[in-house]
């Protein structure tokens, strides 16, 4: 089983909005990125929510979804992941972490992601664009007891520096695997508008 984990827990400080809720074609910026994820080869979703979940839980279709609360969120991104890791199936292979602030991540590279770590079986597969690595990251389960006692200030960044070895990096063309947008100026220059939230949202 590939899990695929949607971490939207942060309070989106720099944004000064919740960027799960940020507004992406007639959507959000979580909507999208639930709806390749459905359209993949993953065969579960968690998304991990924390700041404004009851908002977001209102304003998204979680259906077909696990959703795990985050009491914690405030400690960073590596609880997030903590958190999804510990409800995990013991079935699951490996997780695909997904940032909710990248919504330009397509099928196409998810799939891919999910093919390569099934030919190598990989301790950890990236996509890589011009010698840049990006998102989202896919680590197997023998890695998970190293994901869980990571440093709280260094997260899965640790873990990936800590198994440079055992990284098989994927190859592609697609930009989306780059493009974060967490502040108004990364929202501004992607779609030449003010940061929003959608019309119907209750905040």
């Amino acid at each position: 089983m590939i899990n695929a984990v949607v971490l939207a827990a942060g309070a989106s400080k720099r944004m000064g909005k919740p960027k799960p809720l940020l507004r992406f074609k007639d959507g959000t910026f979580l909507g999208q990125i639930i709806s390749v994820l459905k359209l993949s080869d993953a065969d579960r979703i968690t998304v991990v929510l924390g700041a404004e979940n009851q908002i977001i839980r209102k304003s998204v279709d979680l259906s077909g979804t696990d959703v795990v609360i985050n009491e914690d969120f405030q400690r960073g991104q590596l609880s997030s992941l903590l958190a999804a890791i510990e409800t995990t199936p013991p079935q699951t292979q490996a997780i695909i972490v997904c940032l909710a602030d990248m919504p330009f991540i397509s099928v196409e590279v998810v799939n891919q992601i999910i093919a390569k770590f099934r030919e190598t079986s990989a301790a950890i597969v990236v996509p890589v664009l011009n010698g840049k690595r990006g998102h989202p990251t896919l680590f197997a389960r023998p890695l998970f007891d190293e994901l869980l006692s990571a440093p709280q200030e260094q997260g899965a960044r640790f873990v990936l520096y800590s198994n440079e070895q055992r990284i098989v990096e994927l190859q592609t063309s697609d930009s989306g695997i780059l493009i974060r947008i967490d502040t108004p100026d990364d929202y501004r220059l992607h779609f030449e508008t003010e940061p929003r939230l959608p019309d119907n949202s209750p905040m």
